[in-house]
């Protein structure tokens, strides 16, 4: 068994969950990535915040409970559960994936943490994996949960743009560089055909809200 934090994982789990695809070129060793484990680990995750946020908010509708689940499990807020953990450290990634920044990738971060816990559900069952994201994600955002998630600049730019001309914005992407395992998005927010603002990021969910927090600061709005 391989210690991570407060909880173990045995050997093969552990170093499947690490395993970035960009290693795969670079090993003669017959291995898989860690993208079927995310799979599972995306699934485990939605339903264990989904329980968790029912019996911590009763008086909370479906659409508020939606919200919050969809704050809790968002790229950026599990590649933060992710940087405490150091999950960064523990990944097999090719050099050029390193050398891109790989183990500071906000959605290789995230990615990385639904992978592990797909690995502790796998190793260990479901309670496990619970009391994994019980520890290691639900504290860092207590007030959250608490109060209710903030609005994020897309909800915000929604909501102003509605007000103020009857309309929603609509994102599109401009521009893809990178390889398929690093890939940068640059997104625009339109009214219209009027461009409002322009973001970029390592994921269309952060380029987009980059999007929106720079029609957000436009003079314009």
């Amino acid at each position: 068994m391989i210690l991570l934090d407060s909880t173990t994982i045995a050997r093969p789990y552990f170093q499947t969950a690490f395993t970035h695809r960009s290693y795969l070129n670079e090993t003669s060793e017959k291995i898989e990535s860690n993208e079927r484990m995310e799979f599972l680990g995306d699934a485990i995750l939605s339903f264990i915040t989904s329980e968790i946020l029912f019996k911590l908010r009763p008086g909370d509708s479906e659409g508020d409970l939606t919200n919050l689940r969809s704050y809790l499990v968002k790229t950026t807020s599990l590649a933060k559960a992710a940087n405490r953990l150091k999950l960064g450290t523990y990944l097999r990634m090719s050099k050029g994936e390193e050398l891109s920044g790989g183990r500071e990738n906000v959605q290789l971060l995230a990615n990385t943490f639904e992978a592990v816990l797909g690995a502790i559900y796998l190793d260990q069952g479901l309670e496990k994996a619970h009391q994994f994201i019980e520890e290691n994600l639900i504290p860092l955002f207590s007030e959250e949960i608490k109060n209710g998630p903030p609005k994020d600049a897309k909800s915000q730019l929604q909501e102003t743009l509605q007000e103020k001309y009857k309309k929603s914005p609509q994102y599109k992407i401009l521009k893809t560089t990178g390889p398929d395992h690093a890939r940068s998005f640059t997104v625009g927010v339109f009214l219209q055909n009027n461009q409002l603002g322009s973001g970029t990021g390592l994921s269309k969910q952060i380029a987009e809200d980059a999007a929106a927090t720079n029609a957000l600061e436009s003079i314009d709005l």
